[in-house]
């Protein structure tokens, strides 16, 4: 019998239908060790992907019982190794650390880094036992480095977090306008209904793409703009500025809805399209295409992702374009309004369960005292248990760690030693952590090296629980499979931690099930109320969109948010913004003239846990590599195919070059998956440097200024060694 599930990669929140390896009248597939390999195809049902699934989530199966981690191991000290213990010395170590960090070190000596991989279930247990039990915010999550700016971003322009569009939209707009994101690699179904969309419509739907490379996505563009990396506002204010010029805004959306627009209007003034066009490295006919598209449209849908979100600036460049949507009165109606796509599965998730180190369940604040006294009522807890200061982010965890103010990390579902900024610093920072706790499903990952006490997660199909995609929509993800070995269900060990803790009441759960029935029951009344479902409604009647509160009955998609333009503000107006342009934190200079960028590709996913043990992926994609435009790799006696170091003032890695146009003169392109198991030549993130957006704490991975060296000697030697490396992991 088959089961309906969601793909656990992309946020674009895949309907999977799985069926078992061995089915009447049909041969067994089995991976390279024998082990029968269940079958995969994409759900039709499923309003999201309606059927489409990519090679990710068609393969995804393949890496289920590849490199497992399936008993709890312990070590005393790093130089060790580890040893297998039992569950309940496992649990009987991790509490004894937390009581000796309370006593010494008190809450704030206790950090937990999560994942968008968690379920919904198990976010939210982990957030009552940091948060509420044992009263530190110091939960944060991979979602950090992947959406917090569109989180702040939505939060002070509308009041609230929460996407405001929905899928359908990409099939209703007449202007698509896509900054800082690969659409067509990294969420690609997604980008195939736009497309199709497109297609169907010709020259009444315009597609406007804005990437220093031309990317799969750039390529189906009406309207490629090549900005120069750290531009992004540049060019959003030349749009609003030709807009203003034109007549081309809606007086009176913005005076009615609205509040800030002339501080607005005073900054854009500044950003005339002569110096953008200049700024930015484009043709000032093609600012003016731009501006002219997004003004002649009726319903403009802009999306975004990484490459607007991983900046110094990222909140800054969220807010000012969701600027250009109020202006124009481009939200709340079909086709139309500012859509972040997330990075992860479940990000969306942990962004409705208080998932981050400053936020509370139910899209609700750490610093508002009304937030923290609901949660507290609905926990059961004294009043003033919930900290009134926001958590350590990921990056302070690191500086915790390195002034020795932590006392126990613990690591769920996410390998930071490969996907963290300024790589080295982090590596070093956990050498020096008293106490390291990791929890995953797989075994070896880079992370394990700084681990001393390994827990064995469930993942996928072996654990029940929810996640909701990038549009909102909430998909009921049954087990098919029992978990290999003695591996838990990540809610499952956070409830038994607490328990022992003391805190017996707190989690007095049976099963997913009644921890999500709790769980709904913080978000009701809240912008994003899911009051109204449960695993049994879920399981029913199938995915559902919210919100979606108690007492509604109907199964409805394409639902969007401020539909009568009223925002979840205190005067219900949404905010304008007033940021200038203040470019990249690390520009380029003589020493270091070029701008580094990285990114996904097609087929791998983060850093290739999975992907990596997959034999078709990894032939699509074998090894790194770094693109360089023909202009620069003949300054330099650069040829394709031949070794190249890029050298930042942090790190150094040694690639193969790839010579192509797609991408920008000046600027380099390092794909950011292969960390130290599968590259002897250095992690695109060495290089990266620590600087944040100051509002939502989001790094800026996406550009660092870097030199470029050719190589003459080829190492054949460290690529063949390199080679036989990932044929092993892939394998075994």
């Amino acid at each position: 019998m088959s089961s309906k599930t969601l793909c656990p990669y992309c946020g674009v929140g895949c309907g999977l239908e799985v069926s078992p390896p061995a089915q009447s009248g049909r041969a067994t597939h089995r991976d390279s060790q024998g082990n029968p390999i269940w079958r995969v195809k994409g759900d039709r049902a499923h309003p999201s992907s309606k059927g489409q699934i990519c090679v990710k989530g068609g393969t995804i199966s393949e890496s289920l019982d590849k490199n497992r981690l399936k008993y709890p191991m312990l070590r005393n000290s790093l130089s060790e190794e580890f040893r297998r213990v039992s569950w309940e010395k496992a649990f009987t170590t991790i509490v004894h650390q937390i009581q000796t960090v309370l006593a010494n070190f008190g809450p704030d000596g206790i950090s937990m880094y999560g994942s968008g991989q968690l379920q919904t279930e198990d976010y939210y247990i982990a957030q009552k036992l940091l948060k509420g039990c044992l009263g530190t915010n110091n939960f944060d999550a991979n979602s950090r480095l992947c959406m917090s700016s569109a989180v702040a971003g939505y939060i002070q322009s509308f009041g609230s977090d929460g996407p405001p569009c929905c899928y359908d939209d990409l099939e209703l707009t007449d202007c698509a306008f896509l900054i800082g994101t690969n659409t067509a690699e990294c969420h690609p179904i997604v980008f195939n209904r736009l497309h199709k969309h497109k297609k169907r419509k010709g020259k009444r739907v315009k597609l406007i793409v804005v990437d220093p490379r031309r990317t799969k996505t750039a390529e189906a563009a009406d309207l490629h703009l090549a900005i120069k990396p750290g531009t992004d506002i540049d060019l959003l204010h030349g749009i609003a500025h030709l807009l203003m010029r034109w007549d081309k805004i809606d007086t009176i959306f913005i005076d009615e809805c609205t509040k800030d627009f002339p501080a607005y209007a005073e900054v854009i003034g500044k950003y005339p399209p002569e110096l953008v066009a200049r700024k930015c490295g484009i043709r000032l006919d093609e600012l003016e295409t731009a501006a002219r598209y997004w003004g002649d449209a009726k319903r403009v849908l802009s999306l975004w992702s990484m490459g607007v979100n991983q900046s110094s600036e990222g909140t800054a460049k969220v807010r000012t374009l969701i600027n250009l949507h109020l202006m124009t009165a481009n939200i709340g109606k079909p086709g139309a309004g500012p859509f972040s796509l997330t990075g992860q599965p479940n990000a969306m998730g942990g962004r409705e369960t208080g998932g981050l180190s400053h936020i509370l369940p139910g899209y609700r604040l750490v610093k508002n005292p009304e937030h923290r006294r609901e949660v507290e009522a609905f926990w059961g807890l004294e009043e003033g248990a919930i900290s009134p200061l926001p958590g350590r982010d990921v990056l302070n965890m690191v500086r915790g760690l390195e002034n020795r103010e932590i006392g126990l990390f613990w690591i769920a579902a996410t390998n930071p030693a490969v996907s963290m900024p300024d790589l080295e610093r982090t590596k070093a920072a956990m050498m020096r952590s008293p106490f390291t706790v990791y929890q995953d499903a797989y075994d070896p990952t880079e992370t394990k090296a700084y681990a001393h006490l390994l827990l064995p997660a469930a993942q996928w199909g072996e654990k029940t629980g929810t996640m909701t995609n990038s549009e909102r929509v909430v998909t009921y993800c049954p087990s098919f499979r029992s978990p290999p070995g003695e591996a838990k269900a990540d809610w499952e060990i956070f409830a038994e931690v607490g328990r022992r803790l003391g805190f017996q009441d707190k989690f007095d759960f049976a099963d997913s099930a009644e921890v999500y029935a709790e769980f709904v029951q913080l978000t009701r009344g809240r912008l994003c109320d899911m009051s109204g479902l449960s695993h049994k409604r879920l399981a029913a009647e199938g995915p559902i969109q919210w919100p979606s509160p108690e007492g509604e009955i109907t199964r409805s998609y394409g639902k969007r948010l401020y539909t009568n333009w009223n925002f979840p503000t205190e005067d219900v107006r949404a905010k304008f913004a007033a940021f200038d342009s203040q470019g990249l934190a690390e520009p380029t200079d003589q020493e270091y003239p070029f701008v580094l960028t990285t990114g996904r590709l097609y087929g791998h996913w983060h850093t290739m846990t999975r992907t990596g043990r997959i034999e078709k992926i990894m032939k699509m994609h074998p090894e790194p590599f770094v693109e360089i435009h023909p202009r620069d790799a003949q300054k330099l006696g650069i040829e394709e195919g031949s070794w190249v170091e890029v050298r930042s003032r942090r790190g150094v890695g040694r690639w193969k070059a790839k010579v192509t146009k797609a991408i920008a003169p000046g600027t380099l392109f390092v794909p950011m998956h292969w960390g130290a198991l599968w590259t002897d030549n250095g992690e695109a993130n060495l290089l990266t440097h620590p600087e944040v957006c100051p509002i939502s704490l989001q790094p800026e991975l996406k550009a660092c200024a870097v030199q470029l060296v050719p190589i003459n000697q080829q190492l054949s030697i460290n690529h063949e060694k390199l080679t036989r490396k990932n044929q092993e992991l892939v394998v075994i």
